[in-house]
Parts: C-alpha cells; sequence; structure tokens
C-alpha cells in the first residue's frame, strides 16, 4: 500500500494544493488499493466506474484545487443520496436507480472539491449496530474478518482504518457513527443537534434525534470535513454554528471530567471494556485532567423509556408509507418490523411524556455541565461480536430484551443532542479495539474536539493498523 494513503487527509489537501501531489496519483493509488481490500471487507459498495474517478481528479489537477477537499476521495454513507450512485440503504425496496441529485450535505462537499467514489455500506435502512444487508451483504471488522465492524456507519468506519479513504461521512441515531469508530480505532464525531443539516423536506421541528457528522483517523480531518458539513440553512427552523475550532492549543490540564462509565452498576459490560477505558482514563488523568467517578445523574430507565418511545416514534413516521405497502413491508427484517410497528401504535401523550423525560435529563446534564468540561463512556458494552450474528443477545449474564439495548451507553448523548467524539481507548485482550465518549455541553463542539486532538497528540491509536495493513 503506498503511504499517500495513511497521510491524513489534511496532509493529501495541503499536498494537492501545493501541487505536490497530483489528484490523479491519489485517485490511482485509491483505487488500486481499495481493489486489492476491499473484497475481503466489503466496505465500499455501489462503486462509481474507474474511468469517472480519474476523470474527475485530472479535472482538478488541469483546473486547479477548488475548495478545502479538492481531489480527496470520498465514499457516501449508503443512507444518503449522491448523484448517479444507487442509495439502497441495504433494503431490497428501494432498487439502484441512481440518484438525480446529492444529498444537501454531499453537495456541499462536492462543491468543496471532495470527489465522490461510491458508498459505504450499511444495516438495512441504518437500523441495528452491525453492518450487514441483504443487498450488500456483511461488513467486516479489519482486525478480525469473523466480526462485525459495528453500524451503522460500518463501512465508513471499516473503509478509514483500512486507509481506502480519508475522510467519511457518518449518521448517529444511537451511536451509528461512534460505535464503529470504537471498534475500528478511529475517530467519530456525533456534532450537536442543528449543526450539520440534513434535507429540508419533512418534518423539521418535533423530533431530532439523529444528525450527520465526520469520521476520520485524527480530530484534525475532522474538522477539516466538519468545517464543509456545517452549514446555515434558511429553510430549516434551528440552526447552530460550529465558529472556530483551536485545536493547537489542545489541552487535558485544568479540564475536570466525570467518567459515568457503567451508569452507577446500571448498564452491563463485557469483561475488559471497563478495563480498557479505565486504562485510558489513567493516560487522561496523566495528561492533566482531574477525571471523577460519578454515581448515574439519572435514572437509566426513564432514558430508556424515552429513547424508545421517541426513537420507535420517529422510525415509523419515516417508514410509514413504505411499511403501508404489503410488498414492500415483507422484505423488512424483524427488528425494523418491531420498531415500526412499535411507533405507529404510540400516542400523542406516550410521545409528550417521552419528551418531558427527555427535558428533564438535558436539565440533569446542564447542571453536570455546570461543574464538569465533559462526561465520559464507552462507545459500546461489548466487544466487536460474530458477523454471523444479529446482535448479542446476553451481556455479562445480563438477557438483552431488545435488538439495541446493548447500546444503552450512547443513549445519554443521543437523546438530547450533545456532542459527542468517540475516540480509540486502545485494545483488549483479543486485540480488538474500543472507544471512549467524550460528551460535551449542547455547542461546545469546538471544546470537544479539542479534548480529541489532544488526546491524539498523546496516543495516535489509529496508526496502530489492522494486522493486514
Amino acid at each position: 500500500m503506498s503511504e499517500i494513503l495513511s497521510l491524513d487527509a489534511v496532509e493529501q489537501a495541503r499536498l494537492i494544493a501545493s501541487g505536490a501531489l497530483k489528484a490523479e496519483r491519489l485517485m490511482e493509488e485509491t483505487l488500486s488499493h481499495i481493489a486489492a481490500v476491499n473484497p475481503a471487507l466489503n466496505a465500499i459498495v455501489s462503486p462509481r466506474e474507474p474511468d469517472a474517478c480519474l476523470a474527475a481528479a485530472r479535472a482538478v489537477d488541469r483546473d486547479g484545487p477548488q475548495g478545502p477537499l479538492a481531489g480527496l476521495p470520498i465514499a457516501i454513507k449508503d443512507l444518503i443520496d449522491a448523484q448517479g450512485l444507487p442509495t439502497t440503504q441495504g433494503s431490497p425496496v428501494y432498487g439502484k436507480t441512481p440518484a438525480a441529485k446529492s444529498h444537501p450535505m454531499v453537495a456541499r462537499l462536492e462543491a468543496a472539491g471532495a470527489l465522490v467514489i461510491g458508498k459505504t455500506n450499511t444495516p438495512e435502512f441504518g437500523l441495528g449496530s452491525h453492518t450487514f444487508n441483504p443487498v450488500h451483504g456483511v461488513t467486516a471488522n479489519p482486525y478480525d474478518h469473523g466480526r462485525t465492524a459495528g453500524g451503522s456507519s460500518g463501512g465508513a468506519a471499516v473503509a478509514l482504518a483500512a486507509r481506502m479513504v480519508a475522510i467519511a461521512d457518518g449518521s448517529d441515531m444511537m451511536g451509528s457513527l461512534r460505535n464503529p469508530a470504537g471498534w475500528n480505532n478511529i475517530y467519530g464525531f456525533r456534532p450537536s443537534v442543528n449543526l450539520v443539516h440534513g434535507d429540508s423536506a419533512g418534518e423539521s421541528y418535533f423530533c431530532e434525534l439523529s444528525t450527520l457528522g465526520p469520521m476520520a483517523r485524527s480530530p484534525a480531518d475532522l474538522v477539516l470535513m466538519l468545517q464543509v458539513q456545517a452549514a446555515r440553512d434558511p429553510r430549516l427552523p434551528h440552526n447552530l454554528d460550529l465558529g472556530p475550532v483551536d485545536l493547537a492549543g489542545a489541552t487535558f490540564k485544568g479540564k475536570r471530567l466525570a467518567w459515568l462509565g457503567d451508569w452507577g452498576g446500571a448498564l452491563p459490560y463485557e469483561a475488559g471494556v471497563l478495563d480498557t477505558c479505565e486504562a485510558a482514563l489513567a493516560q487522561i488523568e496523566a495528561l492533566g485532567a482531574r477525571v471523577d467517578r460519578l454515581p448515574a445523574p439519572f435514572p437509566r430507565e426513564a432514558l430508556w423509556q424515552s429513547w424508545t418511545t421517541l426513537r420507535s416514534w420517529q422510525v415509523a413516521a419515516g417508514s410509514r408509507e413504505d411499511y403501508a405497502d404489503p410488498l414492500r413491508r415483507a422484505s423488512y427484517k424483524a427488528s425494523a418490523k418491531w420498531e415500526v410497528e412499535r411507533g405507529l401504535k404510540l400516542t400523542g401523550m406516550e410521545v409528550h411524556a417521552a419528551s418531558e423525560l427527555r427535558s428533564a435529563w438535558f436539565a440533569a446534564a446542564s447542571e453536570l455541565f455546570d461543574t464538569y468540561d465533559a462526561f465520559l463512556l464507552p462507545t459500546a458494552q461489548c466487544w466487536p461480536f460474530p458477523a454471523s450474528q444479529e446482535y448479542p443477545e446476553v451481556i455479562a449474564d445480563v438477557a438483552m430484551d431488545t435488538y439495541h439495548r446493548w447500546m444503552e451507553c450512547v443513549v445519554p448523548a443521543s437523546l438530547i443532542g450533545l456532542p459527542a467524539l468517540a475516540v480509540p481507548a486502545g485494545f483488549g485482550a483479543a486485540g480488538l479495539p474500543m472507544g471512549l465518549q467524550i460528551v460535551g455541553r449542547q455547542g461546545r463542539d469546538a471544546a470537544i474536539l479539542a479534548l480529541g486532538q489532544a488526546w491524539h497528540r498523546a496516543t495516535h491509536w489509529p496508526q496502530t493498523r489492522p494486522p493486514a495493513f
């Protein structure tokens, strides 16, 4: 593999802008490497024709770089549209008709010079944190091909870990870019809700559980991409600004952090997960931060009741038209059917009660942030499980009563739209990666990214490549 592909996106972009690296050469190396490694991993699906990719790269060299991402190859998560490529959402429901135009966020990336080379694999409809579907199959973890890559941004995470691309987009409702980031030894950033906007079509007021965000092998690359993704949209009612991000002065010195770990004993974890994260906490303390081990700041079951109600409501609202078609409904996997049917049965008062609980947690979290700069949790409650398994049914002898109960540790950030950065935490006894969430006050995205940079500068975990690379 060419060492060019191991460079950060910031460095690749700088070399292209200076003329020291041709976009065509970067594209040639990228396509060659994908051809070599993707068949075993299945991270990139629906690839664009190589000749079209090379022609786009030659245009950058001919016309000169236009935009901060000029000449950088990128593959788009297969839940949103990229012009000329199919959006299957991992379901046979949607077929493989090329999209007529790009999703607004993708259009922003393209306008900044990024070259879309294909899509990244995802679970059907993005539901579940294991990337497999009946259209494109299973995406393998590069550290163990028999294990899951996580999800729903599993294809994006694997493409980054395997050096197929230097930046990737993800989306995150219930840890969909944080969990795969942790299990692939990379970085994934869930921004504050309303910092990165999606499409203006449809409902835009009520339920703000999901957001788009960047994934990369360094916080600097996250910032490079996020500055393009984040843009005010006057067609939408809620807008946040990223503002300046100072990575040069990033430090843990003087920071106060709250470790919420197993949420006061309420959350089960597979052996070794908390130990790996505790070792990372010791490093953070050595870098000058104060880390306090706190009891649960809010009842676990109240969070879960609120989350499952609002999530099912939002999933059902987005799928109700497809689900009304018996032929399309018949192709849904069991977890998707369960989610939609549950959401369709909810009453307005049940949704209101769930939002009241969400509001109470937001108030409690605000009090926590009056004392602490961030709170910390693992990115998952177990290690990457066998790829043949749909989801973990038992963790630490505790039965999981839903297909997503094993991901409760990501709910505190998701429920109230907080910025959450997944950073590599190290490796367990079996050589598999685990991640750590750094979660901040709403709108404090720049401060959380700076903490990520301080961690990256001290550890450089993503440089520990999967064995095959």
